[in-house]
């Protein structure tokens, strides 16, 4: 469900404030763990370093962004593989056509 359009989109004033402080120029990154705030115009090209959980990580504003959470971009979940007996055979066949055959001595 979206937010009221009445209300309008949400943005912690801490990082708003960090926002508008922020020199163009410079590269610095803004750290936050406000993961439902939405990103604005004015936060285009700036970096940020959202938590999501256990660490931070590195989010880059380009324009296709806006409107979006900051949080959409920081997964809080990690993806190892799908286990079982056949995926660790497959895994198994595709090292073994890497690597390469070794040559025959004469």
């Amino acid at each position: 469900m979206s937010r009221s359009l009445k209300k309008g989109p949400f943005i912690d004033p801490k990082l708003w404030e960090k926002v508008k402080n922020a020199k163009p120029g410079m590269n610095t990154q803004i750290k936050t763990w406000s993961r439902d705030s939405t990103i604005f115009p004015e936060m285009v090209g700036m970096s940020f370093l959202v938590h999501n959980g256990k660490t931070f990580i590195a989010v880059n504003c380009s324009e296709n962004m806006v409107g979006h959470k900051l949080g959409e971009f920081s997964p809080t979940r990690k993806f190892i593989r799908h286990g079982g007996k056949m995926a660790k055979e497959e895994a198994q066949a595709a090292a073994a056509k890497e690597a390469p055959a070794p040559a025959a001595k004469k």
